[in-house]
């Protein structure tokens, strides 16, 4: 028997509505996830990646119903975490936390750090003041930071060190999951390396299991055990991290691929391009909806959506091209 997945989300859903008000029906929807599946194994670093504007964010914000789903189900432990109520979701949310993408705004400024980290703990459990304190001051060291900053406000840090906050505030209450929402899009490129490395190196101490936004591919690939390839809110492609980075079979995975720098001159891909801009999201193409911007399109892709079916064993693709075969030129 297999073991229950920590988080299984089930035809997730997410829709937006488009003017109207309390006295009209919106005149329009926008999918911003649309039937979404996956599952995420304790101890699991699993990477969400697209362009802007896929439905990244907006699925993580579902996760930990930030927002609440149109439809579908999300799983915690085998719990449907979609249909709980308010009282419901505060017991569970303390296993679950995230991490916002904006250092500078998802810190409140009016606020001490002591004040910013220990804010969950005071919302899920009663402990002492003294007692927060110190958790805060212990988190606060073990993110790179130090005890005496718990008196400081945000605007005394950099990007780099506010982000370590971020960090402390999400593990102050011991979760088990945590979405990191592009957590290092925002920094300099030599502190995203200090942030990932502190990110797997709590990822073993605290046993975490991360949910990993991103658009950037090479970051996902050095962090997370599987990918998924999200368009338009749907995913693409779903597959471990070195079946993804060797061959990826979906031609919107292979062009974002190509996009990342390759300092291997013996690593290539066969160049796949993509035609003409993102489609509208509230008028989204029939049928498959990368077609418009594939190369590769056929007549069958304009009239039906592809289904993410296995490919090949643990590698999952949405992409009527790979109904049993994979697309010529894989990476070597």
């Amino acid at each position: 028997m297999s073991e229950t997945p920590l988080l299984a989300v089930h035809d997730l859903e997410k829709r937006f509505p488009l003017g109207g008000g309390s006295l009209s029906k919106p005149r329009a929807w926008v999918r911003a996830v649309d039937g979404v599946s996956f599952s995420v194994k304790r101890g699991e670093s699993f990477g969400l990646v697209g362009e802007s504007g896929c439905g990244k964010t907006t699925l993580g914000q579902l996760i930990v119903r930030l927002i609440d789903p149109t439809g579908g189900r999300i799983e915690f432990e085998g719990q449907d975490y979609a249909s709980m109520n308010r009282a419901e979701i505060r017991l569970v949310r303390k296993r679950m936390q995230i991490i916002f993408q904006d250092p500078y705004s998802s810190l409140d400024p009016r606020m001490k750090v002591d004040s910013i980290i220990t804010e969950p703990l005071r919302a899920v459990q009663r402990i002492s003041k003294t007692k927060r304190r110190d958790a805060a001051a212990e988190l606060l060291e073990r993110v790179g930071l130090r005890a005496v900053d718990l008196d400081k406000y945000p605007h005394e840090f950099s990007g780099g060190q506010r982000q370590r906050i971020g960090i402390a505030r999400a593990l102050c209450v011991r979760p088990e999951l945590v979405v990191a929402d592009e957590p290092v899009s925002a920094l300099d490129v030599s502190i995203q390396a200090q942030i990932i490395n502190l990110m797997q190196d709590l990822k073993d101490d605290f046993d975490l299991s991360y949910i990993f936004i991103s658009h950037d591919l090479s970051v996902v690939e050095h962090i997370c055990d599987r990918i998924a390839v999200m368009y338009l809110g749907t995913i693409f492609e779903l597959a471990s991290s070195e079946s993804f980075s060797l061959a990826p079979r979906h031609p919107y995975a292979r062009a974002l691929l190509m996009a990342v720098p390759q300092p291997d001159p013996q690593r290539r891909v066969k160049p796949v391009s993509m035609e003409e801009d993102v489609p509208n999201p509230v008028d989204p193409p029939s049928g498959c909806t990368f077609h418009p911007r594939c190369q590769f399109a056929f007549d069958h892709c304009r009239v039906e959506r592809p289904p993410l079916v296995e490919t090949i064993p643990s590698h999952y693709v949405a992409c009527w091209l790979n109904q049993g075969r994979g697309i010529e030129g894989e990476i070597k």
